[in-house]
């Protein structure tokens, strides 16, 4: 399938896949592009994707960006999911080790550079490996912020030149939860702590009463993203 076909069908999609349910969008989606993978943060939506996922097409490959300072609980449930799909998750690695980052760009580079931290651990891997995919999937929701207002079920992803799909665009934060509970899913237990949306330990903060749900990241800073989805 070439550009123009991709686009073609990305916006006859575009409206069919907005009346369908999550799990309709992740059918279409690996069936259409066997050739997809699965970007899992290890956060509320992303387990619950992952839980539809297994349900759906469990050999789709799922992979997650480790930038070496998320937190144990992350890790922990990683392990604890990769043992109740009996799947084993591909890690995504940065090129510089952090000792590397900080002899080239100096100590806590989240601090006086967070878009070039994000840039060298998360923006430039996942450039490097979804070259070899066609499409790829992601949790985020049009809730979640401004700049994800606008997000399709269905995208030309131009910034990594892949198709993305976005099934859980038009969920709320409670149909989340409400799938986490009533499909048993196991879920980071950093949400039970005021985390609703968990990046690494040095640029999350818990969210206090009233604030946006994703208030705690890169709190201070001004950066709302870390450059994934953003074209």
């Amino acid at each position: 399938m070439n550009l123009l076909e991709k686009e073609a069908l990305i916006a006859e999609k575009a409206v069919s896949l907005e009346s369908e349910s999550p799990e309709a969008v992740l059918k279409f989606a690996v069936e259409t592009f066997p050739n997809i993978a699965f970007a899992c943060s290890f956060g509320a939506e992303d387990v619950v994707i992952l839980d539809m996922l297994q349900k759906i097409r469990p050999e789709t490959d799922v992979f997650y960006l480790d930038t070496d300072f998320h937190f144990k609980e992350t890790y922990e449930t990683r392990d604890r999911l990769e043992q109740k799909y009996g799947k084993k998750f591909i890690q995504v690695k940065p090129d510089l080790t952090p000792e590397e980052q900080a002899a080239q760009y100096g100590e806590a580079l989240w601090k006086s550079d967070p878009n070039r931290c994000c840039n060298l651990r998360k923006v430039e891997p996942l450039a490097k490996f979804l070259a070899k995919y066609d499409a790829w999937i992601t949790g985020i929701r049009r809730e979640q912020a401004p700049t994800r207002a606008n997000a399709k079920k269905i995208e030309y992803d131009a910034k990594f030149g892949l198709v993305k799909f976005n099934p859980l665009a038009s969920w709320t934060w409670d149909d989340v939860w409400h799938y986490i509970r009533a499909n048993d899913v196991i879920y980071n237990p950093l949400h039970d702590r005021n985390y609703p949306s968990i990046g690494c330990e040095h640029c999350t903060r818990p969210v206090k009463p009233g604030e946006d749900l994703r208030a705690g990241r890169w709190s201070g800073t001004g950066k709302i993203e870390c450059g994934l989805h953003m074209q």
